[in-house]
């Protein structure tokens, strides 16, 4: 799916995060950590200071968290997912996924589309703060996502939902845990995940960037341990 579809098609609230709704149509950087920041995904391949370009040489751990974020798209193609960037780090996994205009977003809509109407701006200017799941600044290097586990915002009214953000991230860690543990079975994610709103094409642009370069910039990462 075609990310300029999110700039200009896909309209959203801006409304502080406490009022949003996850399964709404918008873009997010996610990032998910393993337990205690272990290792179980490989290695960064930099041997030498004349590796000019570092790359992540995956485990068979970390295989499976490629192949399960890949089947995401896949198993959830109801939800009109669009796939961005993504890197499996040796602890951690980057993504950018988008939520599109799709059945189930467009009935929350519609159950509160005459109170909201004038405030719905595109889902690539939307509003980004901070959310029950995470503390997540916007990635301008060499800041990086806080712990998951800080302290968080407002509590979230919409609570649990199924075909939101939230149940794209726990199918996913479900899934890559059960395989894992197949080979490791001390194997673990941190409970909880960080999502940030992407705002317009620059912080697109800026976190798809931030993505790719990742593995060159291992050793100056906050999770490098």
């Amino acid at each position: 799916m075609d990310k300029e579809k999110f700039q200009n098609t896909y309209r959203i609230p801006s409304a502080r995060l406490q009022n949003w709704d996850y399964g709404w149509a918008a873009l997010y950087f996610i990032t998910i950590c393993t337990h205690r920041r272990i290792c179980f995904f490989g290695n960064i391949d930099s041997t030498s200071d004349r590796v000019s370009s570092p790359t992540m040489q995956l485990s068979k751990i970390g295989e499976i968290v490629a192949s399960e974020w890949l089947k995401t798209f896949e198993l959830r193609q109801d939800m009109n997912l669009y796939q961005g960037e993504f890197v499996v780090m040796p602890n951690h996994f980057h993504a950018i996924i988008g939520i599109g205009k799709n059945p189930y977003n467009s009935q929350r809509g519609s159950q509160r589309g005459s109170q909201r109407g004038s405030q719905r701006r595109d889902a690539m200017h939307c509003v980004s703060t901070t959310t029950t799941t995470t503390t997540t600044p916007e990635p301008n290097e060499p800041n990086e996502p806080n712990e998951p586990n800080e302290p968080h915002g407002p509590k979230n009214k919409f609570g649990p939902q199924s075909k939101n953000l939230a149940s794209i991230i726990r199918g996913f860690k479900s899934a890559v845990t059960i395989a894992a543990r197949k080979i490791n079975p001390d194997f673990k994610w941190q409970p909880r995940f960080h999502d940030h709103i992407i705002r317009n094409d620059d912080s697109f642009q800026r976190i798809s960037n931030y993505i790719i370069n990742n593995p060159k910039n291992w050793r100056d990462d906050k999770f490098h341990s």
